[in-house]
C-alpha cells in the first residue's frame, strides 16, 4: 500500500512511502538489475511520520540477498522528527539484488519504506574486504570540524558525510587536496576542515559517538596538513583506537594520507588517540573517518534454483506475495510453502502449496529443481499439462495433483516411475 504524509517542510522523496499490512507474508522485497560482481552501495531511507496514527512506531529486519542485514528502529528518529537510513557496500553475486523487508517479534506495526537508492561503487574501493563471504555496513562516515554534511556532487561516489565537532579546536586548510588516486576515493571537500589540538597535547576523539556491539570493523581515518604546502607543511604523530597502536609515526602533509584496518575490533565507545612527535611544532589533527561493520553473508541458493523458482512464479497468475528475493534465506524468511537444504549452497527439497487458491499452469523448467522430493499442489486451480521432465527427478518421492484443472496425458516418466506417491485424482482432466 501506499500513503502520502502532509508536511510541507519535508523533501519530495520522503513525502510519500509504501508500508506493507498482510502479516502472511514473510518478507516484501523489491528486486534491481545488477552486473554480476559488481560492487554497490544500497542505502534505505525511512520516515516513519506517523503514517498510521504513531501509536507504535515499526520496528522490522531489513535483509540483502539472503542475509539479515539490520534492524530497523524508527522510534527515536520519529520521536525527534528525524529520517532513519541505512547503508550497506555489497558485491552482487548475480545478475540481481534483492532489497527485502520482515516483520518480526519487536512490534505489530507494519514494515514501510520512503526510498531506496542502489549506487554503483568503484571497483578499486574497499577493495581489502573479502566481499564474496562478507558485506561493509555503514557505521559512521564524519566530516571532522565541518558544518555541513557532504554528499553529491562533492562526493561522486554518493556517499553521505556527517558533520562531526566536538570540544577539540577546528582548523580549515589552507590547500586542497587531489583525492583521485586516494584509497576510498574520499571528497575533496571532507579535507577542507579537521580537529586539531595544541602543540605537545595528545588530541582525543570520541568516534563514532554510539556504543558500538562487539565484532570486526573495517576502519578508514583521512589526514592533511592544514597549512600553506611549504618545506615545513608536514606533521608527524602516532594514532591509536581504544589503546592500541593503529599507526605508528604517520607523516602527514598536505598532500593528505589515508590510514585504514580492514578487520579491527571494537566494542561499545570508539577513542582515537593522536600522540604527536617530540619534535613536532604544531599539534595532530584529523580531517575524516569511516567506520564499517564487517557483516558475514548468509550463504546463498543455488543459482539454477532461484532462476526457476523466479519462473514458476511468473508462471502463476497469483504467486504468494513473498515469492519474491531470495527463495530459501534467510531461512526463517523463505518463501511460502517452500522448504530448502541447510547446505552451504541451499536448495529447494519440497513444495507445499495446497489450498492457496493458486491458478497459472505449471512451468517446464520445475525439472531443474534436481534437489525437489515433494510436489503437493493439491486443491488449487493449476491449468495445462504436467510436465513431462517430472518423472526424470531421481530425488521426486511424492507429487499430490488433486482437484485441480491439469489436462493432457500424464507423462510416461510418472506413470512409470517406483518409489514415488503420484496422485491425480479427484479432479483434473488427465488421460493416461
Amino acid at each position: 500500500n501506499k500513503t502520502a504524509l502532509k508536511n510541507k517542510d519535508l523533501l519530495p522523496v520522503l513525502t510519500t512511502l509504501r508500508y506493507f499490512p498482510d502479516k502472511s507474508a514473510r518478507k516484501y522485497c523489491y528486486k534491481f538489475q545488477a552486473i554480476k560482481g559488481g560492487k554497490y552501495l544500497v542505502r534505505t531511507i525511512y520516515y516513519y511520520g506517523g503514517f498510521d496514527g504513531g501509536k507504535e512506531p515499526p520496528v522490522f529486519d531489513q535483509i540483502i540477498g539472503g542475509t539479515k542485514w539490520s534492524i530497523v528502529n524508527t522510534t527515536e528518529d520519529y520521536a525527534n522528527g528525524l529520517t532513519s537510513f541505512y547503508e550497506i557496500i555489497v558485491v552482487a553475486p548475480t545478475k540481481t539484488l534483492s532489497v527485502c523487508l520482515a516483520r518480526n517479534t519487536h512490534t505489530a506495526s507494519s514494515p514501510f519504506i520512503s526510498a531506496i537508492e542502489v549506487i554503483t561503487v568503484d571497483d578499486s574501493m574497499y577493495n581489502s574486504t573479502d566481499f564474496a563471504n562478507y558485506a561493509l555496513v555503514t557505521v559512521a562516515r564524519g566530516a571532522f570540524g565541518n558544518e555541513d554534511s557532504i554528499s553529491f556532487p562533492d562526493d561522486p561516489q554518493y556517499r553521505l558525510w556527517q558533520p562531526f565537532k566536538d570540544n577539540n579546536s577546528f582548523v580549515s586548510s589552507q590547500s586542497s587536496v587531489s583525492t583521485s588516486e586516494f584509497w576510498n576515493k574520499p571528497p575533496a571537500k571532507a579535507f577542507e576542515t579537521a580537529i586539531t589540538t595544541s602543540p605537545g597535547k595528545k588530541l582525543e576523539v570520541q568516534w563514532p559517538p554510539l556504543s558500538l556491539p562487539s565484532t570486526n570493523y573495517h576502519i578508514s581515518l583521512y589526514f592533511q596538513d592544514n597549512r600553506k604546502p611549504s618545506t615545513n607543511s608536514w606533521r608527524v604523530f602516532s594514532v591509536s583506537v581504544n589503546g592500541k597502536t593503529f599507526y605508528s609515526n604517520l607523516n602527514v602533509t598536505t598532500d593528505g594520507v589515508t590510514v585504514y584496518a580492514s578487520q579491527w575490533p571494537l566494542s561499545g565507545q570508539t577513542q582515537i588517540s593522536l600522540t604527536s612527535d617530540t619534535k613536532s611544532s604544531v599539534g595532530p589533527l584529523i580531517n575524516a573517518g569511516e567506520v564499517y561493520q564487517i557483516l558475514p553473508l548468509g550463504g546463498r541458493t543455488l543459482t539454477r534454483d532461484v532462476v526457476v523458482m523466479e519462473e514458476l512464479a511468473r508462471s502463476f497468475d497469483n504467486p504468494p506475495p513473498d515469492w519474491t528475493g531470495d527463495p530459501c534465506l534467510p531461512r526463517e524468511n523463505s518463501w511460502t510453502g517452500v522448504t530448502c537444504s541447510n547446505d552451504e549452497m541451499a536448495r529447494v527439497v519440497s513444495m507445499d502449496l495446497t489450498n492457496f487458491g493458486l491458478s497459472g499452469v505449471l512451468h517446464p523448467s520445475i525439472d531443474n529443481l534436481t534437489a525437489l522430493h515433494h510436489l503437493h499442489l493439491e486443491n488449487n486451480d493449476f491449468t495445462g499439462p504436467i510436465p513431462k521432465a517430472l518423472g526424470k527427478l531421481g530425488s521426486l518421492r511424492e507429487i499430490l495433483l488433486q482437484n485441480n484443472n491439469l489436462d493432457g496425458p500424464i507423462p510416461e516418466a510418472l506413470r512409470g516411475k517406483k518409489g514415488i506417491n503420484l496422485q491425480v485424482s479427484p479432479g483434473n482432466n488427465l488421460s493416461a
